[in-house]
């Protein structure tokens, strides 16, 4: 029995491992979460089609596949710092750090929006923060 890679404490095939093998959804949009990371952590390019469905319709356009399909990262460990949900949509902060392919450790910190549509949480749009929690870009 392996753990979920993301941080949960629970073993993956009782965790995100059924959202990404799109056998069920996310209840939440903290859930939807802890399976993005996981997708990104396990590899991006091998759950793109996770990382697409679960994309709103109105910022898809924004995806880079070349990001989807680069996993040149490693991912360490996600902390969720809030959570919070009025109806179907929700917002989510969290930390999630990482290695680049230099080996130089990093922290993404993204306050993230989601929408619920017809019963499937949805990545919405996020703001990026920099270690100086001042916007990135």
């Amino acid at each position: 029995m392996s753990l979920c890679p993301c941080s949960s404490a629970k073993p993956f095939a009782d965790c995100c491992e059924p959202f990404l093998l799109l056998q069920d959804k996310p209840k939440s949009a903290r859930a939807l979460v802890r399976a993005r990371f996981c997708a990104y952590k396990l590899g991006a390019g091998t759950y793109r089609e996770f990382l697409m469905r679960t994309w709103h319709p109105a910022t898809a356009n924004k995806i880079n596949i070349t990001d989807l399909t680069n996993d040149n990262l490693q991912w360490a460990g996600l902390e969720i710092l809030f959570a919070e949900q009025k109806g179907d949509k929700a917002r989510v902060e969290f930390k999630a750090g990482y290695t680049d392919n230099l080996g130089q450790p990093h922290v993404h910190h993204e306050r993230a929006l989601f929408h619920r549509i017809k019963g499937t949480w949805m990545y919405l749009d996020g703001q990026v923060r920099d270690l100086t929690g001042q916007a990135a870009g």
